[in-house]
This record gives structure tokens, sequence and C-alpha cells, in this order.
């Protein structure tokens, strides 16, 4: 007889624990043991949360090299089958060979869950029973794809959460602090009372009273300074939707804005400027004709703005012309810094209000939440555990299709609070969606790309740029790193069916991606064009999520530099407007504090928040992936110090790019 020593570690989440019997059966290569009960000296307590318990489990030879394990559980006569959260399993061998069975599982049933060596890529005759044709036609059944709405990308088809694939459910912590942030929310910022108030604001000092019971050390700048023109220009750069700005080096031909108009007495021209690289844009055409929302019985309006800005040579980047509409008129003024106060700050709310719906619809929910999700569907479909792409990409979908489903559900459902409170709410959100679906490029996706296509390389102060180009940096060595040990050649992608169906199935359905103008790969023909896509994904998750979503109440909290939206027309003609048409024009009070309470739910990290380059989950076994691991970490704590250390001598400090503050995928 030979002995294999079993070592089971079951996880130490909430409510890991299981009373129930738990069988184990070794294969290998020359053989299988029998299914044996792990009954040790700890007795009930072998599986509670956290516990590492040994076995011993006897067999007549040896099973040569161990490929997979099955594992089951089954509940007692008078004890209920309860949910066991496995983390790991490891056997030695009686020739000495340790072999680690990564698991990271909710077992929930009496069904017999079977998991490979964490060392096993390539398929093979040894496996018996098992295969991992099996395991993706479990999968595909688990993971079925659904179409929302027409022309945008595909969801995850599910009825309820609970219904959700365990492994991909939030766990008991973050469900908690979901619901109660959500329930509680116009409580927590003391709204209560307010959300039922369907009347305009009457001053400012009422929306400040209401703004005061919550505030964060940049919200409470952006009240201060959400006036200035400076702050206006700063916030294309490094606000919450960093992504629209471009460098301007030819006026568009529905924009006719002169020297005269923005260089008044002044040796500076439009034309000298651009050529030194010091006019940018930022374009609105994505909302030019959406039908606005009614909310509380009333028309709402969302413009298409067009927003010049120039460099000036204190290195600020300053508004100097507006256009609310796309097509010129004598209705559609271009708004200066020389007109009224109020022309001037009315054309630029216009323009944070487009900002808002621009951001929420295209960087935020389209950018990152839905492609992150039809990353994580088409992987968990398609790739098999011990996939080194499953093993990299795991982590990155932590709790996504649950957020995702979510918010769906209480946010752009028929009555999600985007839906009832946003200007571009119910028909015109999907319009905007589908133009947005319809613009995307890979290289937009690709932020060093992206940075060079919009001509932003030497703007300065630009710190999403400077920070998530070195964060993109870092995770492609890692990338790179990880492929390149598990792929020598680029014949081996090629031949990489599951990573080809891979990519098919998230061209399948973002659709509009197959168009070749788009630029994202078809197949992968090579490491380098997997390294970089794969790279892409990561960043997609990680840190381009952030950049897009943690700061949203910082920006957000105070109505008047954010609207969710707006109910009076823009002026048609200068000269018209004053404090009272300002006021008259944002929305009314509920409006504006449900968008409040939206926004604090939004940038509300869970305490089980998981940030980059952590993989509490060791799918990683072998020693030169998890000395990449290592050094992908440590290039991230470096980074971080010296995002820190910066950020001590700003006066706004730029955090959201900050790897200790980057959450691993999109959940929130």
């Amino acid at each position: 007889m030979v002995q294999y020593k079993v070592t089971v570690f079951t996880g130490d989440r909430l409510n890991s624990t299981t009373l129930n019997n738990v069988y184990i059966k070794l294969v290998g290569t020359d053989g299988e043991s029998d299914r044996k009960w792990l009954m040790g000296l700890k007795g009930a307590s072998s599986f509670v949360r956290g516990a590492v318990s040994k076995f011993k489990v006897s067999c007549s030879t040896s099973l040569g090299n161990l490929v997979l394990i099955e594992l089951d559980k089954q509940s007692l006569p008078l004890f209920p089958e309860d949910d066991w959260f496995c983390a790991k399993v490891e056997v030695k061998s009686p020739e000495g060979d340790i072999y680690s069975f990564p698991v990271y599982r909710w077992i929930a049933d009496s069904k017999v869950h079977r998991f490979k060596d964490g060392k096993v890529f390539e398929d093979n005759h040894h496996l018996g029973r098992y295969s991992r044709q099996q395991e993706i036609q479990q999968r595909e059944e688990d993971y079925r794809w659904d179409a929302y709405a027409e022309g945008i990308p595909h969801s995850l088809k599910a009825q309820n959460p609970i219904f959700l694939p365990s492994e991909v459910q939030f766990s008991f912590t973050k469900t908690t602090e979901f619901v109660y942030t959500a329930s509680t929310g116009l409580t927590e910022l003391k709204l209560k009372g307010l959300d039922n108030r369907k009347e305009k604001w009457d001053n400012i000092d009422s929306i400040n009273r209401v703004f005061c019971c919550k505030k964060t050390e940049i919200s409470e700048y952006v009240q201060e300074h959400w006036k200035e023109d400076a702050f206006f220009g700063y916030q294309f750069l490094n606000g919450v939707n960093p992504i629209l700005i471009q460098c301007c080096t030819t006026l568009p031909s529905n924009f006719p804005v002169t020297d005269d108009m923005v260089f008044p007495r002044s040796r500076c021209d439009l034309a000298d400027e651009m050529k030194k690289g010091n006019i940018f844009l930022c374009d609105y055409k994505l909302l030019d004709g959406v039908k606005a929302n009614t909310i509380n019985g009333k028309k709402q309006y969302l413009m298409a703005p067009l927003v010049l800005l120039h460099k000036d040579p204190d290195n600020k980047l300053m508004p100097i012309a507006i256009q609310l509409k796309q097509t010129p008129s004598d209705d559609n003024p271009i708004f200066l810094p020389t007109d009224s106060e109020y022309d001037w700050l009315i054309a630029k709310i216009f323009v944070r209000s487009a900002d808002f719906n621009h951001h929420q619809l295209n960087a935020h929910l389209l950018r990152t939440h839905l492609l992150a999700e039809v990353f994580a569907v088409s992987l968990l479909r398609n790739v098999p555990m011990v996939h080194p792409l499953y093993k990299l990409l795991k982590l990155h979908t932590r709790y996504t299709l649950q957020i995702n489903f979510l918010a769906r559900r209480l946010l752009i459902s028929e009555i999600g609070a985007f839906t009832q409170f946003a200007s571009s709410g119910g028909e015109g959100m999907f319009t905007i969606l589908k133009r947005s679906v319809s613009s995307m490029t890979y290289s937009s996706l690709c932020m060093p790309d992206n940075i060079a296509e919009r001509g932003l390389e030497a703007v300065p102060n630009f710190y999403y740029r400077d920070d998530g180009l070195k964060v993109w940096d870092i995770i492609h060595r890692f990338v790179q790193g990880m492929l390149g040990y598990y792929y020598k050649s680029d014949s081996e992608v090629q031949q990489d069916s599951e990573l080809q169906k891979w990519i098919l199935d998230i061209l399948n359905m973002v659709s509009f991606l197959k168009q070749k103008q788009v630029g994202i790969p078809q197949t992968f023909t090579c490491v380098t064009e997997l390294v970089k896509f794969v790279t892409m994904v990561i960043f997609t998750c990680s840190a381009q999520h952030a950049a897009v979503n943690s700061g949203q109440y910082d920006y957000g909290g105070w109505m008047p530099n954010t609207p969710i939206s707006l109910q009076l027309p823009p002026p048609t003609t200068k000269g018209t407007t004053s404090e009272a048409t300002m006021l008259a024009t944002f929305p009314d009070v509920n409006v504006t504090v449900k968008g409040m309470a939206t926004v604090w739910l939004l940038s509300k990290q869970s305490s089980d928040f998981v940030p980059l380059g952590q993989y509490p989950e060791e799918h990683f076994i072998e020693e030169i992936p998890r000395k990449i691991l290592k050094d992908f970490q440590m290039e991230l704590e470096d980074l971080s110090l010296v995002i820190k250390a910066r950020n001590k001598r700003l006066e706004v400090p730029y955090t959201y790019m900050d790897p200790a503050e980057l959450e691993n995928s999109v959940a929130i």
C-alpha cells in the first residue's frame, strides 16, 4: 500500500464552513483512488472557516502523476446541506512530489466537482472521465448570453442575483454593505425628506446646506472653485471624463470661432496657437439630437456643445469659446469669457451637464462596465480553470457580473434612477449607447495609443495621463512576462483554440467590433498581439474604471458643477441671464438629491476591496510566474509611493490612478 498526504484549505470568507461530510478521489496517469471520506482528528471542525486539515488516502499502488481531484460533500441526516468555500487542496505523493489543486469555489450541492493540478496546461488522454470539454460544457450552461437591448454589448442572462453561479456572486460582506449603502444613501447624506420635493431651488445657499451634510476633501474644493475658468478646464484633464479632450489643429467647420472673439487686443491668433499645440477641443457631437427626458412632468434639456480651450502661459487650460449646439445659427451664439457673468456661467453649466451624461453612458457604463462583462462572460464560457488566461484574468472579473445586473435593475431599467432623473434617461440613453458603440475603436481602449491619437503627449498637469501610462506599462510588463512563460512561439498562440474562442465570443457579443476599421484583432496571431489585448482588458477593468468611477461624488456631489439634468433651454441671445435664470435651469430638489445619492453609492468602496496586483487566490503555483507576480506587485507599490509624494504638492490631489486605490475589477 502507498499513502498520499492530503491537505485541505477551507477559505477564510464569511460562512465558508461546512458541517457536511467531504469526500475526495485522486486521479493520476496510472489510475485513481477510491472515493475517500475525509474524516480526521478535528472531526466536525475539519472544514470550518480558515481551517487547514490533513488527511491520508491509501492506494494499492502509485497513481503516477496526479492530474485532478474529485471533491463532493454529502449532508448528514440531521443536518441541512450547506455551502462550503474550499480554497485549495495540496497532495504529497509517496514519491515526495507535491501537487496543488486550486479550487476557490463555493461547493453548494452534493455533485462531484473536479479540479485539475494547477500546473496542467495541455489536455491529454490521461484525464480519464474528465476533460476540458466537460468543464466548458458546464460553463456554457452556467453562463449564457442575453441581449439586453439592440445595438449594445450582450450581457449575462440572469433573472436574479441569487441565481448567478456562486463563484461570481458578491461575498456576504459586499452584499451587506452594498444593500446598506443603497437603502440608506439618502439618510446617510441627510437628504431624507428632500427626495419628494419637486420644486426648484430658490437660492445657492439652500443647495449648500444640503451639500454640507456630506463632503470629501475634493468635493469641498469643487464647491469653492466651480465657477472658475481654470478649474473648468482642469476637469477635462483630471476629472471623471478625461477621454474626450483632444488637441485641435483645425477648427471644425461648424464652430466658426474667430481671432477677434477669443484673442481680442492680443498678439495671439488661433492659427499660430493651433500650430504650437496650445488649442484644445471638446466636442459632444455624440449627444446631438438626442431626445431629452421628461422629469417631474417637465421637459429637460441636453445640449451637444463644442468647447475650445487655450493653454495659457501659466500652463492652465482655459476655456475661450463655447457653442452649445452643433449647428451654428443666430440663435446659437458662441459664448465667450468676455460675456456677462451669467451668460458665461450658464454656458459652462450646460457643458458640465452634457459632460455628466456623456461620461456616465460612454466613458463609464459602456467602456468599462459593459466591456468588462463581455470580457468576463467570454472568459468563463470558453477558458478552463487550468488555462493561464483564466489564472491571469479571473480576479479581474470579481463581482462584475452581479454589479452589472444591479446596474441594469437599479439604474437603467424603466424605474432606474438614471432613467428617471438624468436628462438622457429613457430613449436618449440607448441612442447615446448605440452611438458610443459605433464610435469605439481598439486604439481608444489602449491608453498609449489613445493619448497619442488625441495629441495630448505634452499637455502639462495631465495626471490621468501621467499615472495611467505608468500603470499601463507596469501591467504590460507583467502580462508579457506571464504569457511569455506559457507561450514560447506565435504558433502556440495561433493553435490555442480556447484563446481563439475567447476573442471570437467577445467579437460576437459586441458585433460592431468585427468591423475592420475598429482595429481589434479578429484572431490572435502572435504573442505580442495577445499581450496587448490582455493588457487592455486588465487596464480597462481596473485602472480605467477607477479613473472614471472613483471621483464621481468628488466632482458630482456639488450639483452646480455637474447637473444630472437641466430644465430650461439655453439662452438664444446674450444678455438675458441672471442668477434667477441659473437657479430655474438647475434640476429640481428631488432630482438633485437623487443624483447625489446615486453618485455617492457609485463612489463607495467596499471593505473587501482587492487592489490591483493582489491575487488572493493562488492560481499561479509555478516558481517563475510567482516571481513575475511579485515583481508586478513591487512595481505597483513603488508607483503608489511616487504618486502619493506628488499629490502632497498638488492643490487638487489626483488619486484615482494610485495603484493602492485601484480595485482589481469593475466591482462598484
